[in-house]
């Protein structure tokens, strides 16, 4: 490996594990969550630059908060200048410049970022976004795929997220327990989003999506240790556990992919799904049911397949009745699709995604397609099957799922071939 691939992977790795901290920390202390960011980019940039000659820093993250801290003060005296006047801001900035030559260990602030983006005076449809840009570093087009919006109008909504805070001077602080209401479901979307972002990539191949499940495991265990009786913070970690407790299952020795339905519950790891019952128990006796619990509600059915050795699709479809009823989510809908078609059958499964046709979101959302494609193989069309397979094999970003969809398909044509003509 090169001097110059070294470096890269060293950067990458800090930006991993520390770009949100450190952009929280900036953000906090300028209150211009545009120009910490622009910051903190220039502070990478010259780490790449830097650090292959002069060998990474012992404190990397210490080396890129004073870099950035530099950049945050320059870029602020030459506002000033330009503007003739002093600008508040370079006051921030200086306090800046002494916090951070005073500081021997950075604090975390990223709750405190989470719940500034999720403030009240922000758009709704950017709150949680905006939480997964700054505190876990994700870029436009990923978040825009997760909320199945256009990365367009995705970036604008950051962007105007972002000018909003600083021109209405929003405060980086964990809110009294009397203003939590809305700011808590946007801190709680964006933690599940991140979630669903690592769990994407089991095999943790991809640098942006390596470690993100854990990141927001460890991020909702924070959330609940300041709120502990909120049920459905519980809920979330709850949920996550069950699903990070199937990870090992979900490919085989060869590195192929297995259904939920088909995994082996004792690959499963025991602990975490413990945990989970655990946690969902606590929310569940203070009465307030949410989204969250139902959710974990769910996984725990499936998990319940250890003990029973079957799945108990009754239960789940109750669930996911409850679920579609408070959230209106066309995703949940097409997992009750799924469920319903265990139950009643396939024609009942596809009458119910038949009724999501409308939504073009789902034109291009591959679990959509995969779904149809499965409930349709178990039909007589095979034509309108095999169709549904391409279409989701053709979304699927994802080799090992692609391979085992591609299978399914073949599965399909090979029994096409042997089905006895209805004539002879």
């Amino acid at each position: 490996m090169t001097a110059g691939e070294e470096t890269r992977r060293a950067v990458e790795r800090v930006a991993r594990q520390s770009y949100g901290k450190l952009l929280a920390f900036l953000a906090a202390r300028t209150r211009d969550l545009a120009a910490a960011e622009d910051a903190l980019a220039d502070a990478f940039t010259c780490a790449l630059a830097a650090w292959p000659e002069q060998g990474a820093p012992r404190s990397p993250e210490a080396w890129l908060l004073a870099t950035a801290k530099r950049r945050a003060i320059d870029t602020d005296r030459r506002r000033r200048t330009r503007d003739g006047a002093v600008d508040p801001l370079l006051l921030l900035a200086e306090e800046l410049h002494a916090a951070a030559e005073a500081t021997t260990e950075i604090p975390d602030d990223r709750l405190r970022l989470m719940f500034a983006c999720a403030h009240p005076a922000i758009d709704p449809a950017a709150r949680a976004p905006l939480i997964l840009q700054t505190v876990l570093g994700f870029d436009a087009g990923a978040i825009a795929s997760a909320f199945l919006t256009a990365p367009a109008a995705m970036r604008q909504r950051l962007v105007r997220a972002k000018r909003k805070i600083r021109d209405a001077g929003i405060p980086f602080r964990v809110p009294d327990r009397d203003e939590l209401g809305e700011r808590l479901d946007a801190v709680l979307d964006a933690i599940y989003a991140a979630f669903a972002e690592g769990w994407t990539d089991p095999a943790g191949t991809l640098v942006r999506r390596r470690d993100l499940a854990d990141e927001a495991i460890w991020l909702g265990r924070l959330v609940l240790a300041l709120l502990p009786d909120e049920p459905e913070a519980l809920g979330l970690v709850a949920l996550m556990l069950h699903a990070e407790a199937r990870r090992p299952a979900r490919r085989d020795a060869l590195g192929g992919y297995v259904p939920l339905a088909e995994q082996d519950p004792q690959h499963w790891q025991a602990a975490l799904i413990e945990e989970g019952e655990a946690l969902l128990r606590r929310a569940s006796a203070m009465g307030r049911i949410g989204r969250f619990q139902l959710e974990a509600a769910v996984q725990s059915a499936h998990a319940a397949r250890r003990h029973t050795g079957r799945i108990d699709w009754r239960a789940i479809l109750t669930l996911y009745d409850a679920l579609l009823a408070e959230t209106g989510s066309p995703v949940v809908a097409i997992n009750r699709a799924v469920a319903l078609g265990e139950i009643e059958g396939p024609d009942a499964g596809l009458a119910a995604l038949d009724r999501l046709a409308g939504d073009r979101r789902l034109g291009d959302y591959q679990p959509y397609w995969a779904a149809r494609a499965g409930l349709l193989a178990r039909t007589a069309d095979d034509g309108a099957a095999d169709a549904a397979y391409e279409r989701a094999i053709g979304l699927e970003p994802d080799p090992a799922v692609r391979r085992f969809l591609a299978e399914r398909r073949a599965g399909l044509a090979a029994a096409a071939v042997v089905k006895p003509r209805s004539d002879a």
